[in-house]
Protein backbone atom coordinates (compact mmCIF):
# COMPACT_ATOMS: atom_id res chain seq x y z
CA UNK A 1 0.00 0.00 0.00
CA UNK A 2 1.24 3.55 -0.70
CA UNK A 3 2.53 4.98 2.35
CA UNK A 4 -0.29 8.17 2.28
CA UNK A 5 -3.09 6.24 1.02
CA UNK A 6 -5.77 7.63 2.75
CA UNK A 7 -3.78 9.74 4.55
CA UNK A 8 -3.17 13.74 4.25
CA UNK A 9 -0.64 14.22 1.45
CA UNK A 10 1.73 18.12 1.10
CA UNK A 11 -0.28 19.96 -1.34
CA UNK A 12 1.83 20.85 -4.14
CA UNK A 13 1.28 24.68 -3.26
CA UNK A 14 2.57 24.28 0.19
CA UNK A 15 5.84 26.01 1.21
CA UNK A 16 9.20 24.11 0.93
CA UNK A 17 9.49 25.08 4.60
CA UNK A 18 6.30 23.08 5.59
CA UNK A 19 6.98 20.36 3.75
CA UNK A 20 10.47 20.12 5.53
CA UNK A 21 8.77 20.11 8.34
CA UNK A 22 6.40 17.44 7.41
CA UNK A 23 8.82 15.04 5.67
CA UNK A 24 7.24 12.17 3.93
CA UNK A 25 6.44 9.27 6.39
CA UNK A 26 6.82 5.54 5.03
CA UNK A 27 3.54 4.45 6.67
CA UNK A 28 2.20 1.47 5.53
CA UNK A 29 -0.23 -1.51 6.41
CA UNK A 30 0.85 -4.32 7.81
CA UNK A 31 -0.97 -7.98 7.66
CA UNK A 32 -0.74 -9.87 11.23
CA UNK A 33 -2.05 -13.07 11.91
CA UNK A 34 -5.63 -13.35 13.30
CA UNK A 35 -6.44 -9.86 11.54
CA UNK A 36 -10.56 -10.35 11.92
CA UNK A 37 -13.77 -9.07 8.71
CA UNK A 38 -15.98 -10.60 10.72
CA UNK A 39 -19.76 -10.29 8.70
CA UNK A 40 -18.32 -8.24 5.78
CA UNK A 41 -17.07 -5.55 8.11
CA UNK A 42 -13.72 -3.95 8.02
CA UNK A 43 -10.56 -5.32 8.66
CA UNK A 44 -9.98 -5.33 12.49
CA UNK A 45 -7.98 -4.11 13.65
CA UNK A 46 -6.03 -1.95 10.85
CA UNK A 47 -2.48 -2.00 11.40
CA UNK A 48 -0.63 0.66 10.21
CA UNK A 49 3.57 0.19 10.18
CA UNK A 50 6.62 2.53 10.09
CA UNK A 51 9.31 1.01 8.04
CA UNK A 52 11.60 3.53 8.49
CA UNK A 53 13.61 5.40 11.28
CA UNK A 54 12.05 8.92 11.84
CA UNK A 55 12.12 11.13 14.51
CA UNK A 56 9.30 11.22 17.43
CA UNK A 57 9.15 14.93 16.09
CA UNK A 58 8.46 13.92 12.64
CA UNK A 59 5.85 11.02 14.04
CA UNK A 60 4.10 13.64 16.02
CA UNK A 61 4.13 16.08 12.44
CA UNK A 62 2.24 13.20 10.59
CA UNK A 63 0.18 12.81 13.07
CA UNK A 64 -1.14 15.73 13.45
CA UNK A 65 -1.38 16.16 9.65
CA UNK A 66 -3.56 12.96 9.69
CA UNK A 67 -5.67 12.95 12.85
CA UNK A 68 -9.14 13.24 11.22
CA UNK A 69 -8.28 10.42 8.78
CA UNK A 70 -7.08 7.97 11.09
CA UNK A 71 -9.69 9.39 13.61
CA UNK A 72 -12.13 7.92 10.45
CA UNK A 73 -10.26 4.67 10.22
CA UNK A 74 -10.27 4.30 14.15
CA UNK A 75 -13.99 4.22 14.05
CA UNK A 76 -14.99 2.41 10.64
CA UNK A 77 -12.05 -0.14 11.64
CA UNK A 78 -12.63 -0.03 15.52
CA UNK A 79 -8.57 0.31 16.09
CA UNK A 80 -5.78 0.68 14.81
CA UNK A 81 -2.49 -0.94 15.79
CA UNK A 82 0.86 1.77 15.05
CA UNK A 83 3.99 -0.84 14.63
CA UNK A 84 7.57 0.47 14.01
CA UNK A 85 6.93 3.72 15.44
CA UNK A 86 9.63 5.44 17.46
CA UNK A 87 8.10 5.17 21.12
CA UNK A 88 10.26 4.28 24.22
CA UNK A 89 8.81 6.11 27.40
CA UNK A 90 5.49 7.45 28.91
CA UNK A 91 6.62 10.74 27.65
CA UNK A 92 7.24 9.65 23.88
CA UNK A 93 3.89 8.00 24.36
CA UNK A 94 2.50 11.46 26.16
CA UNK A 95 3.56 13.03 22.65
CA UNK A 96 1.96 10.78 20.52
CA UNK A 97 -1.12 11.19 21.81
CA UNK A 98 -1.01 14.97 22.45
CA UNK A 99 -0.10 14.72 17.96
CA UNK A 100 -3.96 14.57 17.63
CA UNK A 101 -4.99 17.61 19.35
CA UNK A 102 -8.33 15.62 21.11
CA UNK A 103 -9.15 16.97 24.64
CA UNK A 104 -7.59 15.18 27.37
CA UNK A 105 -9.89 12.82 29.58
CA UNK A 106 -8.00 12.32 32.44
CA UNK A 107 -8.53 9.96 34.90
CA UNK A 108 -8.74 11.51 37.91
CA UNK A 109 -11.82 12.93 36.28
CA UNK A 110 -13.20 9.52 35.38
CA UNK A 111 -15.81 6.91 37.63
CA UNK A 112 -13.88 4.17 36.90
CA UNK A 113 -13.83 1.33 38.89
CA UNK A 114 -9.99 0.32 38.77
CA UNK A 115 -6.44 1.82 40.23
CA UNK A 116 -4.13 3.53 38.39
CA UNK A 117 -1.52 5.11 38.67
CA UNK A 118 -0.27 8.41 36.67
CA UNK A 119 2.73 8.59 34.66
CA UNK A 120 2.49 11.98 32.88
CA UNK A 121 -0.96 14.04 33.48
CA UNK A 122 -2.26 12.57 30.28
CA UNK A 123 -0.55 9.04 30.27
CA UNK A 124 -1.27 6.37 33.77
CA UNK A 125 -0.93 2.99 34.00
CA UNK A 126 -4.00 0.71 32.52
CA UNK A 127 -4.48 -1.55 35.52
CA UNK A 128 -2.91 -2.20 38.62
CA UNK A 129 -4.97 -5.61 39.36
CA UNK A 130 -1.90 -8.80 39.81
CA UNK A 131 -0.53 -10.51 36.33
CA UNK A 132 -3.15 -13.46 37.30
CA UNK A 133 -6.38 -11.72 37.24
CA UNK A 134 -8.45 -11.30 33.80
CA UNK A 135 -9.80 -7.90 32.96
CA UNK A 136 -12.70 -8.57 30.55
CA UNK A 137 -14.15 -7.35 27.57
CA UNK A 138 -15.86 -4.11 28.73
CA UNK A 139 -16.05 -0.20 26.77
CA UNK A 140 -14.35 2.11 28.72
CA UNK A 141 -16.45 3.34 31.71
CA UNK A 142 -19.62 2.40 30.03
CA UNK A 143 -20.95 1.48 33.64
CA UNK A 144 -20.86 5.26 34.33
CA UNK A 145 -22.53 8.19 32.59
CA UNK A 146 -18.76 9.88 31.85
CA UNK A 147 -16.83 7.72 29.48
CA UNK A 148 -14.25 8.73 26.89
CA UNK A 149 -14.43 8.34 22.97
CA UNK A 150 -11.10 7.27 22.32
CA UNK A 151 -8.44 4.73 24.15
CA UNK A 152 -4.68 4.51 23.36
CA UNK A 153 -2.77 2.06 24.90
CA UNK A 154 1.15 1.77 24.73
CA UNK A 155 3.23 -1.45 25.10
CA UNK A 156 6.09 0.33 27.51
CA UNK A 157 7.03 -3.86 27.92
CA UNK A 158 6.16 -6.72 27.06
CA UNK A 159 5.21 -9.49 29.24
CA UNK A 160 7.15 -12.48 29.38
CA UNK A 161 4.22 -15.23 28.55
CA UNK A 162 0.66 -13.98 27.71
CA UNK A 163 -0.07 -10.54 28.69
CA UNK A 164 -2.33 -9.65 25.32
CA UNK A 165 -5.04 -7.33 24.84
CA UNK A 166 -8.06 -8.75 23.64
CA UNK A 167 -10.72 -6.37 21.65
CA UNK A 168 -14.20 -7.45 20.00
CA UNK A 169 -15.93 -4.76 17.70
CA UNK A 170 -19.16 -4.65 19.58
CA UNK A 171 -21.55 -3.65 16.13
CA UNK A 172 -20.32 -6.98 15.08
CA UNK A 173 -21.61 -8.55 17.97
CA UNK A 174 -24.30 -6.91 18.35
CA UNK A 175 -25.63 -7.34 15.03
CA UNK A 176 -25.20 -11.20 15.80
CA UNK A 177 -26.95 -10.98 19.01
CA UNK A 178 -30.11 -9.49 17.18
CA UNK A 179 -30.44 -12.96 14.67
CA UNK A 180 -29.05 -15.27 17.16
CA UNK A 181 -30.88 -13.98 20.81
CA UNK A 182 -33.65 -11.23 19.68
CA UNK A 183 -35.33 -11.18 23.05
CA UNK A 184 -32.30 -10.44 24.50
CA UNK A 185 -31.34 -7.47 22.33
CA UNK A 186 -34.34 -5.79 22.51
CA UNK A 187 -34.34 -6.18 25.94
CA UNK A 188 -30.79 -4.06 26.06
CA UNK A 189 -32.36 -1.62 23.95
CA UNK A 190 -35.52 -1.33 25.69
CA UNK A 191 -34.50 -1.55 29.06
CA UNK A 192 -31.02 -0.76 29.36
CA UNK A 193 -28.57 -1.71 32.45
CA UNK A 194 -27.67 -1.09 36.36
CA UNK A 195 -24.45 -1.87 37.85
CA UNK A 196 -24.28 -2.12 41.29
CA UNK A 197 -20.59 -2.53 43.17
CA UNK A 198 -18.73 -1.97 46.41
CA UNK A 199 -15.95 0.86 46.92
CA UNK A 200 -13.38 0.37 49.07
CA UNK A 201 -12.67 2.82 52.30
CA UNK A 202 -9.31 2.91 50.43
CA UNK A 203 -7.28 1.66 47.29
CA UNK A 204 -7.21 -1.68 47.19
CA UNK A 205 -4.68 -2.94 43.70
CA UNK A 206 -5.07 -6.11 44.72
CA UNK A 207 -8.56 -5.79 42.73
CA UNK A 208 -9.87 -4.73 39.28
CA UNK A 209 -12.36 -2.83 40.53
CA UNK A 210 -9.97 -1.52 43.98
CA UNK A 211 -10.52 2.70 43.28
CA UNK A 212 -11.80 3.79 46.37
CA UNK A 213 -15.15 5.89 47.20
CA UNK A 214 -12.82 9.10 48.16
CA UNK A 215 -10.49 8.58 44.47
CA UNK A 216 -14.27 8.18 42.58
CA UNK A 217 -15.78 10.66 43.90
CA UNK A 218 -13.35 13.18 44.59
CA UNK A 219 -14.58 13.56 48.55
CA UNK A 220 -12.79 13.54 51.91
CA UNK A 221 -16.24 13.33 53.43
CA UNK A 222 -19.39 11.23 53.25
CA UNK A 223 -21.61 14.31 53.13
CA UNK A 224 -19.21 15.05 49.90
CA UNK A 225 -19.60 11.65 48.07
CA UNK A 226 -23.54 11.96 48.44
CA UNK A 227 -23.59 14.98 47.02
CA UNK A 228 -21.63 14.42 43.60
CA UNK A 229 -23.83 10.70 43.67
CA UNK A 230 -27.09 13.13 43.96
CA UNK A 231 -26.28 15.20 41.27
CA UNK A 232 -25.54 11.90 38.87
CA UNK A 233 -28.72 10.30 39.78
CA UNK A 234 -26.78 7.13 41.64
CA UNK A 235 -28.20 5.57 44.61
CA UNK A 236 -26.70 4.45 47.76
CA UNK A 237 -25.68 2.74 50.85
CA UNK A 238 -23.14 2.97 53.06
CA UNK A 239 -21.49 -0.65 54.78
CA UNK A 240 -20.07 -1.06 58.32
CA UNK A 241 -17.18 -0.82 57.85
CA UNK A 242 -16.44 2.62 56.05
CA UNK A 243 -16.83 0.79 52.22
CA UNK A 244 -19.90 1.94 50.04
CA UNK A 245 -22.50 0.10 47.87
CA UNK A 246 -23.43 2.38 44.59
CA UNK A 247 -26.20 1.90 41.95
CA UNK A 248 -26.06 3.57 38.91
CA UNK A 249 -28.80 5.04 36.79
CA UNK A 250 -30.35 3.45 33.99
CA UNK A 251 -27.41 3.40 31.94
CA UNK A 252 -27.19 2.57 27.70
CA UNK A 253 -26.79 -1.14 26.69
CA UNK A 254 -26.24 -0.40 23.03
CA UNK A 255 -25.67 2.65 21.04
CA UNK A 256 -26.24 4.05 18.07
CA UNK A 257 -23.16 4.84 15.99
CA UNK A 258 -25.10 7.05 13.61
CA UNK A 259 -24.23 5.89 10.34
CA UNK A 260 -26.27 2.88 10.28
CA UNK A 261 -24.48 0.85 12.99
CA UNK A 262 -25.28 -0.60 16.42
CA UNK A 263 -23.14 -1.58 19.17
CA UNK A 264 -23.25 -3.39 22.17
CA UNK A 265 -21.68 -0.75 24.34
CA UNK A 266 -22.29 -1.33 28.24
CA UNK A 267 -19.39 -3.32 30.90
CA UNK A 268 -22.29 -6.27 30.82
CA UNK A 269 -19.84 -9.51 29.97
CA UNK A 270 -16.99 -7.54 32.59
CA UNK A 271 -19.40 -6.72 35.09
CA UNK A 272 -21.20 -10.03 34.87
CA UNK A 273 -17.75 -12.26 34.67
CA UNK A 274 -14.97 -10.26 36.44
CA UNK A 275 -16.76 -7.94 39.18
CA UNK A 276 -15.64 -10.55 41.91
CA UNK A 277 -13.41 -9.20 44.48
CA UNK A 278 -13.74 -9.91 48.64
CA UNK A 279 -16.23 -7.30 48.60
CA UNK A 280 -18.10 -8.06 45.28
CA UNK A 281 -20.06 -10.95 43.72
CA UNK A 282 -20.33 -10.99 40.04
CA UNK A 283 -24.37 -12.07 40.33
CA UNK A 284 -24.95 -8.99 42.37
CA UNK A 285 -23.63 -6.71 39.98
CA UNK A 286 -25.51 -5.89 36.88
CA UNK A 287 -29.30 -6.09 36.21
CA UNK A 288 -31.52 -5.43 33.44
CA UNK A 289 -32.79 -1.03 33.75
CA UNK A 290 -36.12 -2.31 35.25
CA UNK A 291 -33.99 -4.61 38.20
CA UNK A 292 -34.64 -8.05 36.45
CA UNK A 293 -32.15 -10.17 36.46
CA UNK A 294 -29.99 -11.70 33.14
CA UNK A 295 -30.38 -15.39 32.31
CA UNK A 296 -27.10 -16.99 33.04
CA UNK A 297 -27.60 -19.29 29.92
CA UNK A 298 -27.68 -16.25 27.43
CA UNK A 299 -25.58 -14.47 28.84
CA UNK A 300 -22.68 -17.30 28.61
CA UNK A 301 -23.67 -17.18 24.72
CA UNK A 302 -22.91 -13.37 24.70
CA UNK A 303 -19.48 -14.26 26.46
CA UNK A 304 -19.13 -17.25 23.88
CA UNK A 305 -20.20 -15.10 20.98
CA UNK A 306 -18.05 -11.82 21.58
CA UNK A 307 -15.04 -14.68 21.93
CA UNK A 308 -15.37 -15.74 18.97
CA UNK A 309 -14.74 -12.69 17.16
CA UNK A 310 -11.88 -11.66 19.50
CA UNK A 311 -8.31 -10.32 17.97
CA UNK A 312 -6.00 -10.47 20.53
CA UNK A 313 -3.12 -7.53 20.40
CA UNK A 314 0.29 -9.62 20.10
CA UNK A 315 1.87 -6.63 21.75
CA UNK A 316 5.64 -5.72 20.74
CA UNK A 317 7.52 -3.25 22.66
CA UNK A 318 6.90 0.37 21.62
CA UNK A 319 3.69 -0.66 19.74
CA UNK A 320 0.51 1.79 20.09
CA UNK A 321 -3.06 1.07 19.89
CA UNK A 322 -5.73 3.73 19.25
CA UNK A 323 -9.02 1.93 20.07
CA UNK A 324 -12.42 3.94 18.79
CA UNK A 325 -14.31 3.05 22.47
CA UNK A 326 -18.06 3.42 20.98
CA UNK A 327 -16.89 0.54 18.62
CA UNK A 328 -14.85 -1.90 20.55
CA UNK A 329 -14.29 -3.27 23.66
CA UNK A 330 -11.15 -4.58 24.86
CA UNK A 331 -10.06 -6.27 28.29
CA UNK A 332 -6.76 -8.01 29.03
CA UNK A 333 -5.41 -11.44 29.50
CA UNK A 334 -3.33 -12.61 32.52
CA UNK A 335 0.39 -12.82 32.27
CA UNK A 336 3.89 -13.83 33.61
CA UNK A 337 6.85 -11.50 34.15
CA UNK A 338 6.83 -7.66 33.80
CA UNK A 339 4.13 -6.03 31.52
CA UNK A 340 4.13 -2.35 31.06
CA UNK A 341 0.92 -0.97 28.93
CA UNK A 342 -0.03 2.45 29.85
CA UNK A 343 -3.04 3.83 28.97
CA UNK A 344 -4.31 7.68 27.92
CA UNK A 345 -8.23 8.59 27.13
CA UNK A 346 -9.83 11.64 25.09
CA UNK A 347 -13.02 12.89 24.74
CA UNK A 348 -14.41 14.72 21.11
Amino acid sequence: MDSHSGFAQVDSHKSALKQQQVPAMQVSELNVDGLRTDDGSATFPLVLNSNQTVSLHETAAWLTENSESLNRKAFEHGAILFRGFPLVTAQDFDAFVAAFNLPNFTYEDSLSNAVRTNRTPRVFTANEAPADVSIFLHHEMAQTPIYPSKLFFFCEQTAEQGGATPICRSDVLFGRLTKELPNFATDCVKKGLLYSHIMPAADDAASGMGRSWQSTWKATTPEQAEARMTSLGYTWQWQNNGCLKVTTPRLQAVRDLGDGRTSFFNQLIAAFRGWKDTRNDPSKSITFGDGTALDKATMQRVIDMAEEITFNIPWQTGDVALVDNYVAMHGRRTFQGTRKVLASLVAS
